[in-house]
């Protein structure tokens, strides 16, 4: 909770000029900090030192709602994420919203399971739609939206259950008889993503 609330009154400033750490616990509580107590925390933003407008109107399950401090990187990757979606038939809405919860438009995220990039690959999930290097931004976002194109057509037409399974897996969510898995992390995942692609 003391994370938490620092992370809010940090993210309450005009002028945001903390570096973000992201931390998930073995129970699936995700944690920020701008001050990592150990090297479990993992840099999710490099925050350039200048003013940003930041507009937090909720902190669910410790996701952010709005992110608008990544902003230069969503400007960077526009194109690439729109053509690559356009080409998979996939809606480029969501695909943002999916890349915003799961590394802030940050190409270098890396989370404690192994996870890299913008779409956040496992090194199975990669393997299993081409990807070779999950840290270039082109295959990591051409994999990730094939391997949720996969699932929207695996789960349709619950866009829910597409969404869990990009976070828990979809044996995850086949083993829960085809509902959102009962772990936290992923119910608030669906709760963030879809916030974000309906806002």
């Amino acid at each position: 909770m003391k994370i938490v609330i620092m992370l809010a009154m940090l993210l309450s400033s005009t002028q945001v000029v903390a570096d973000i750490y992201k931390f998930v616990d073995a129970d699936g509580h995700i944690y920020y900090t701008d001050e990592p107590r150990n090297k479990l925390y993992k840099l999710i933003i490099k925050t350039p030192p200048a003013p940003i407008p930041v507009s937090v109107s909720a902190l669910r399950g410790h996701y952010f709602k709005n992110q608008n401090f990544s902003g230069t990187n969503k400007k960077r990757f526009t194109d690439l994420i729109e053509q690559t979606a356009y080409k998979h038939h996939v809606d480029a809405k969501l695909v943002h919203a999916v890349i915003q919860t799961e590394s802030a438009y940050n190409a270098d995220a890396q989370s404690p399971k192994g996870a890299v990039g913008l779409m956040q690959l496992m090194p199975d999930t990669a393997k299993r739609f081409g990807v070779i290097d999950r840290n270039d931004p082109d295959q990591n976002v051409d994999g990730g939206i094939r391997y949720l194109k996969h699932l929207m057509d695996l789960f349709n037409p619950n866009i829910d259950l597409a969404l869990a399974a990009y976070n828990a897996g979809e044996n995850a969510v086949m083993r829960n008889n085809n509902a959102i898995p009962p772990y936290p992390e992923t119910q608030n995942y669906v709760k963030q993503v879809l916030a974000l692609y309906r806002q």
